[in-house]
């Protein structure tokens, strides 16, 4: 069920973000939706690969953070109300952190944290997202921190969403939520199912068999 809890302590909603949350609680699905059995929606795990130092460095901060959950293979069902939560978050986290380089707050090239400064990259509005989704009440083994690269060949973190109608993408260039082949990016890796702390290469995949309840 889908807590009340959605706002990070000490980030402040600006006019923008109000008028974006009014609109994703009217949404019912992103523009971009796709059909359940729909295989070209979904990714799958390829093989095992490295986890980046930006994680490993997050869970000796956060280690409580870091520890696998008891459900590994929850999908999120795309009904009504799990929409209106994805939307009004992404759009919260979107606009109520002000984009920052690592270079430029902490004087290194990665750190992942959450934002709590109000300012943040990439890596620190998915760290956000996710535990404010869980907190919401989604199982943390559909929402996995994604690497890919962009559309001029960088390299970007997003969250993916896996849920019954395919893997959505949460991502702080946008508030529009759309399925990963929609994005223009290459995926690369992301973190496993199972466990956050092992992290895959990952491709085009198959629909699941079945979907497991929140």
């Amino acid at each position: 069920m889908i807590g009340r809890r959605t706002w990070w302590p000490g980030v402040k909603m600006k006019g923008a973000a109000l008028a974006a949350l009014v609109l994703g609680l009217v949404a019912v699905m992103p523009a971009a939706s796709a059909e359940p059995g729909d295989r070209h929606a979904f990714l799958t795990e390829q093989g095992a690969t490295t986890a980046p130092i930006g994680w490993r460095q997050f869970c000796r901060d956060f280690p409580a953070d870091c520890r696998p959950g008891l459900l590994a293979t929850d999908l999120i069902r795309a009904d009504r109300h799990a929409w209106a939560t994805l939307i009004r978050i992404n759009a919260h986290v979107n606009t109520a952190i002000e984009p920052v380089t690592d270079m430029d707050q902490y004087g290194t090239d990665e750190r992942w944290t959450y934002p709590t400064s109000g300012r943040g990259d990439c890596e620190d509005y998915v760290l956000l997202k996710k535990k404010l989704l869980v907190e919401a009440g989604f199982p943390a083994s559909a929402l996995l921190i994604t690497v890919v690269r962009d559309r001029q060949g960088d390299g970007h973190a997003i969250l993916t969403v896996r849920t019954d109608r395919g893997d959505y993408v949460l991502d702080n260039e946008t508030s529009d939520i759309r399925l990963w082949n929609q994005t223009g990016y290459r995926f690369i890796k992301r973190q496993a199912t199972q466990d956050p702390n092992q992290w895959v290469t990952i491709g085009p995949g198959r629909a699941p068999a079945a979907v497991a309840t929140r």
